[in-house]
């Protein structure tokens, strides 16, 4: 037996209708909706991107402040109008989040890296390109710059997310092409990626602690480094 009054003299009878774009209550006696809560599936998946959006700005702001060993889920949570519990329904951890931030960098920077790179028809406009590119895009998101800022240690044992690895293979992969085009020098295209990320993501580490932050020296360093080895190096001056 339902919870509710069923049909029968002087009862009134309410029904639950369930729709593609609403859920309504409604007296069966006058087919009229009592109360209509629009909750369809697009109203709800826009709901839980905003959730997880919010959760994830709050995130890089704590992250930033704090440092990813400081903080705690209950900080991240503090810096959203969301209730407590509501974190684990989109994450399972701080570290969750923090991978989650690493991985929307990478696919805003991604685009930036790869148009550069089919662009160039030298082996020099290749390495130069994706090196600032890259360097300038540290600096250029503020919000990201500043988390990355302050967690720097924790970046270098974390980069192992899907979208970063995504990024590791397409450099591969053009890295290969280019090579076949004849314009990369028919070298160990495992070697020349890792060394090429290497350098990218140790420069750039010491580029963000530097104040001000250099982007065009950090490119033209790593760039010299990658296409004359050390003797081509600019020297300091003593």
């Amino acid at each position: 037996m339902p919870p509710w009054p069923t049909d029968g003299p002087g009862r009134r009878s309410v029904g639950l209708r369930v729709a593609t774009r609403e859920w309504s209550l409604t007296d069966k006696s006058t087919g009229q909706s009592d109360v209509t809560l629009d909750v369809s599936p697009g109203k709800r998946e826009q709901t839980k991107a905003s959730n997880r959006q919010a959760i994830l700005d709050a995130a890089r702001l704590v992250f930033a402040e704090l440092g990813y060993g400081a903080a705690s889920v209950r900080d991240i949570i503090r810096g959203t109008q969301l209730a407590s519990g509501t974190f684990y329904n989109y994450f399972s951890s701080k570290e969750e989040v923090f991978r989650a931030l690493l991985d929307q960098s990478a696919l805003r920077v991604r685009p930036r890296l790869r148009a550069e790179r089919i662009r160039a028809t030298t082996f020099e406009d290749f390495i130069r390109g994706s090196y600032r590119s890259f360097f300038d895009y540290l600096v250029s998101d503020q919000a990201n710059f500043a988390m990355m800022r302050r967690n720097t240690g924790t970046l270098r044992v974390r980069m192992n997310t899907p979208e970063i690895v995504a990024g590791f293979d397409e450099l591969r992969s053009d890295i290969k092409q280019g090579i076949a085009q004849g314009f990369i020098p028919n070298v160990n295209a495992d070697y020349l990626t890792s060394a090429f990320i290497g350098v990218a993501f140790e420069v750039g580490d010491v580029m963000v602690q530097r104040d001000p932050p250099d982007p065009k020296g950090a490119a033209e360093f790593a760039s010299a480094l990658m296409l004359g080895g050390i003797a081509a190096l600019p020297k300091m001056n003593v």
